[in-house]
């Protein structure tokens, strides 16, 4: 059965993201199985990584909404099931999976996808829009939290003859190790950042995005300041505005009246991420609205560094409160300042058992290979 195995993942673009890695993870896996991989995007940084020896790339202009567009595709993905005999058709996105719906059913092949995460279905026609999601043979959620919220939004859409299950995100615990990462790395780094390697850091990483709590950070710090009548620290934003400006500068101009120019760090992007969290003492995710699964706070873990994260969303699931990390009250400024305050406070004995905890956490749950294994044993049950 294996090797008659064909899958065919649709995604719009392969970045960065948790939907685009989670996609490479699966389809360099499959080949590893005597399986064949395709894999259907626009294209992405993340490409320039395919194996394209293990997996064949297609590019469509699958990123697209527009609904002739939408049709377009599905009329080309139905020649490309039809000439590679593909087995299952999987889609990760909502505009893609409306062409791989008409595509499955012209061609009666098995159709899966992944809720990503929860969209936003404020009227009727977006609804029905992300109910797309809910239309396949086989829907997979990324965490509990994204079950539940599927289950409350969509029922109607859900039968006995779907199948409906949680397959947790993995991250490579391989490359989240903070045994592979040297000083001299480090050191090279905290250079580049121009920051004093005898202070500590406390990190924020994640796009420059009001959702994911910069502001409620900033305010987080300067209570903490407060508390204890000086900067002990750096305080390190990391990531891409994206274009939004006006929310940068708002950011910095935050960061001015609190005084905190020199201790605030803004840094664009680092491409290495296992080293930021390396040379962090301290990992925040603040989102005010919930993740779906939570990648910062699983990756700070596997890096075996204490993680605070807001007590929303897939956070809950990945964090083991005053185990492997911290829940603050979400958009409570007040709170996030507390635990950073405790965590401040901490020896370094009982963070070095945190961030064994919080690894040991990661490696048996939410690990790359048991995602992808996961994965690889649905769509077999699938097709059998």
């Amino acid at each position: 059965m294996s090797s008659n195995l064909k899958v065919l993942q649709v995604i719009p673009k392969l970045g960065y993201g948790g939907a685009e890695t989670g996609c490479y993870d699966i389809a360099h896996y499959l080949p590893e199985n005597d399986c064949k991989s395709f894999i259907v995007t626009s294209g992405g940084e993340l490409i320039k990584f395919v194996d394209t020896e293990k997996v064949k790339l297609i590019k469509l202009p699958v990123q697209s909404k527009n609904p002739l567009i939408i049709l377009f595709n599905a009329i080309i993905l139905i020649f490309i099931i039809f000439f590679y005999d593909i087995s299952i058709v999987h889609a990760r996105s909502r505009a893609p999976a409306w062409s791989c719906l008409l595509a499955t059913k012209a061609t009666g092949k098995k159709f899966v996808t992944t809720f990503h995460g929860t969209y936003n279905s404020n009227n009727k026609i977006k609804k029905f829009y992300n109910s797309v999601m809910v239309r396949s043979n086989l829907i997979i959620a990324g965490s509990n939290f994204i079950f539940s919220h599927i289950k409350d939004n969509y029922f109607k859409y859900l039968s006995i003859k779907k199948k409906f299950l949680v397959i947790f995100r993995g991250i490579n615990v391989d490359y989240f190790d903070p045994s592979t990462k040297t000083d001299d790395e480090e050191k090279k780094l905290l250079k580049s950042w121009e920051i004093d390697e005898n202070k500590k850091i406390i990190l924020l990483p994640g796009r420059l995005t009001s959702w994911k709590g910069q502001e409620l950070f900033l305010e987080a710090i300067n209570l903490v300041n407060i508390q204890l009548g000086y900067q002990a620290f750096y305080a390190v934003i990391l990531g891409s505005d994206q274009g939004r400006n006006i929310y940068k500068k708002k950011l910095v101009r935050m960061s001015e009246q609190y005084r905190m120019t020199k201790q605030v760090k803004f840094i664009n992007h680092c491409k290495d991420m296992a080293l930021a969290y390396k040379i962090s003492n301290i990992v925040i995710s603040a989102s005010i609205e919930p993740e779906a699964f939570g990648r910062i706070s699983v990756e700070a873990q596997s890096m075996e560094k204490i993680i605070i994260a807001s007590n929303i969303g897939g956070s809950k699931e990945t964090v083991i409160d005053e185990k492997t990390g911290y829940l603050f009250e979400s958009g409570n400024a007040k709170s996030l300042s507390d635990k950073i305050l405790k965590a401040l406070s901490l020896d370094d004995t009982t963070l070095k058992t945190i961030g064994i905890e919080g690894r040991k956490n990661i490696v048996n749950k939410f690990n790359v290979e048991k995602m992808c294994f996961s994965t690889y044993s649905e769509y077999k049950k699938l097709i059998n």
